[in-house]
């Protein structure tokens, strides 16, 4: 099906254009959505700050409160007194007051005097629990957070116990466990020195709140950090608490509208967080919608993680800032295009107007007007372009005419040569069968002459030596006349060449001539007929020989082309050279740079037939005085010449 060139050039420049507007668009697109990701993650990494800010917060503002309380004169004198409903009243109105969910004192040894909030419970040893433990040794104020085993719990009182219980609710991408309920709590803890005025310890004031289904913490990060800001009904913002991996305290909403405690978080930010101990932030499934969220791991005092801290923004307000910001980007290089390709095709038609000129113009220079010109006004490529079709338009015609004249010289040279042919093979054909009878008469002769006749048999001789001499000029108008056809076959051309020089090593030594050979070896086999083409390389060996009167060096050589198409078969002399006027004749038949009487012009002529017949061809180059090389050129293995 044929393409008009208009439609190649606009469908080119669409194909550009869209290929360019697609990659920009993907490009942009790619940057508008690592820029939202970048920036969401930004936020979220501030968010996440601001949480652990507030959290550390609550950690300090505990132990400040446990150490002012632990400071008070009548804890002092209550415990100096052993009085302990004194202790007991006290502590618990500071404990209502202050919002605290334990505020326990012990004695200098660790055991327990006065529970505010389980006063039914005393007398127990409290010297392993790791904060008291630390108070008891160093004598200041430590806080942090820490995991409560539900049997020390329930000595603080039992709907302690019963706020800390959860069951774990499955939900998706969850981590998978084997537990279905926590009974252990999570609590913020802090424990501070009671001494006296000597600065003896009297005993350890320790108090905390319980983070289980205690959502003041989380509250106030949604509070300060997303300011209750909603995206299409729902809280832009949340934060969690994890005690391990179970949520204990978040906003996070369920699909029944609830707080999603009980719930687990995902198996990778599992292994990222409590695993490894590493923040993680990315985008989380959590309960039933996406998240761009962050995760770090929250430790006790002795830097072992026991739960997570979480902040999260709502994923979906971020997409839809992506998608709106991808469809004006879109719809920007949309237009781009299509004004991009207006633009084009108005330069389409700008240039092919000259050039659909230039196909007529060409149409009619095929159909052999070679009168056709061109005129083009514009002065840019095109114009130029005119110019050279009508400067090419002038060459051909002026070169047709010198075919012309060259061809009719050519065949009235080939017709000359096929009579010249004719002639030759009809004059041989005449003239050999008399030659052979006075050869025979005059050998007949010369055997009756008896020893007496010696002039007459040297006149004899003098017959039979012409006659010999005519034989072969009639020998090679026959070879030059006769289209021979080879017997083809696979040879080795560096063997034809050893029997060929074999047959002219003699005649080199009377002359005295060196022969060199430089056969390459493993060659590719030639097609070709071996006898044909000893007989050429014979021809040119003796031909160079000739050249060298005073002796001198003669080389033959073979290789294989660089394309490793052809062999090619050198053979250089050191002889008197080839005038180079005499260069376009050298193949010419009976033409001789030879003396009359040594030689008939017929040998190259002969040889160039042979190597033509093997699809192969025949160069020379020669200087006067310096001598000639003959380069045979045959293909390797039977392949055409090109």
């Amino acid at each position: 099906m044929k393409i008009s060139l208009r439609t190649k050039l606009i469908g080119s420049s669409l194909a550009v254009i869209i290929i360019f507007g697609v990659a920009v668009t993907l490009v942009g697109i790619r940057l508008i959505a690592d820029g939202l990701i970048s920036q969401t993650q930004d936020r979220v990494r501030t968010d996440l700050n601001s949480a652990r800010r507030i959290y550390h917060d609550e950690i300090k503002e505990t132990e400040n409160l446990v150490r002012l309380t632990g400071a008070r004169f009548f804890i002092k004198n209550a415990l100096l007194e052993n009085n302990r409903e004194t202790l007991q009243r006290e502590l618990d109105q500071i404990r209502e007051d202050e919002f605290l969910d334990i505020l326990t004192l012990t004695d200098e040894n660790g055991r327990v005097t006065v529970r505010a909030r389980n006063p039914a419970v005393h007398g127990d040893s409290q010297a392993d629990d790791e904060l008291v433990s630390r108070v008891l040794s160093r004598k200041e104020a430590v806080a942090g957070t820490v995991i409560v085993p539900k049997e020390e719990l329930t000595k603080e009182g039992e709907d302690l116990a019963q706020q800390a219980y959860m069951k774990v609710i499955p939900t998706p991408k969850a981590r998978q466990s084997s537990e279905v309920e926590e009974s252990s709590a999570m609590m913020i803890k802090a424990a501070a020195p009671v001494l006296g005025g000597d600065g003896s310890l009297l005993g350890v004031l320790y108090g905390g709140r319980l983070l289980n289904r205690n959502y003041e913490i989380v509250d106030d990060v949604k509070a300060i950090v997303y300011q209750g800001v909603k995206y299409k009904g729902k809280e832009i913002g949340t934060a969690t608490i994890f005690q391990g991996d179970l949520r204990i305290s978040t906003n996070v909403k369920g699909e029944d509208g609830s707080r999603a405690i009980g719930t687990r978080v995902s198996e990778e930010v599992y292994e990222q967080v409590l695993v490894n101990g590493l923040p993680w932030m990315h985008r989380a499934f959590v309960i039933d919608r996406w998240y761009i969220a962050a995760y770090e791991p929250i430790k006790d005092i002795k830097e072992r993680i026991v739960g997570i801290l979480c902040v999260g923004v709502l994923e979906q307000k971020f997409v839809d800032m992506r998608r709106r910001a991808i469809l004006i980007f879109l719809g920007i290089t949309l237009v781009g295009m299509i004004i991009a390709l207006t633009v084009s095709s108005f330069l389409a038609s700008g240039i092919l107007k000259p050039l659909e000129r230039l196909v007529l113009a060409s149409r009619q220079l095929a159909k052999g007007n070679l009168e056709c010109r061109v005129k083009l006004k514009s002065k840019d490529e095109m114009g130029e372009l005119g110019e050279t079709f009508n400067l090419m338009a002038s060459s051909l015609k002026d070169r047709d005419e010198r075919l012309k004249e060259q061809t009719q010289q050519q065949i009235i040279k080939l017709e000359r040569l096929a009579t010249l042919g004719q002639l030759a093979g009809g004059v041989a054909h005449e003239i050999n069968n008399p030659l052979g009878t006075i050869s025979i008469y005059a050998q007949m002769a010369i055997d009756e002459l008896g020893k007496d006749n010696d002039s007459c048999k040297e006149n004899l001789q003098v017959v039979m030596k012409q006659t010999n001499r005519a034989g072969k000029i009639v020998r090679d108008l026959l070879e030059f006349a006769r289209q021979f056809e080879p017997e083809m076959r696979m040879v080795n051309i560096n063997d034809v060449l050893v029997k060929a020089i074999a047959m002219t090593t003699h005649p080199a030594q009377l002359k005295d001539v060196r022969m060199i050979t430089q056969l390459t070896q493993e060659l590719p086999s030639i097609k070709g007929d071996s006898d044909k083409l000893q007989q050429v390389f014979v021809n040119i060996i003796v031909n160079a020989l000739q050249a060298m009167a005073k002796g001198g060096e003669l080389t033959v050589s073979t290789k294989l082309t660089e394309d490793k198409e052809f062999i090619e078969i050198e053979i250089s002399d050191t002889g008197c050279g080839i005038p180079e006027e005499h260069l376009g004749k050298l193949f010419d038949p009976f033409f001789s740079t030879k003396e009359i009487g040594k030689g008939t012009g017929l040998g190259l002529s002969v040889s160039l037939g042979i190597v033509q017949k093997h699809n192969g061809s025949i160069d020379v180059r020669s200087k006067v005085g310096q001598g000639s090389t003959f380069i045979v050129r045959l293909p390797a293995e039977g392949k055409k010449r090109k």
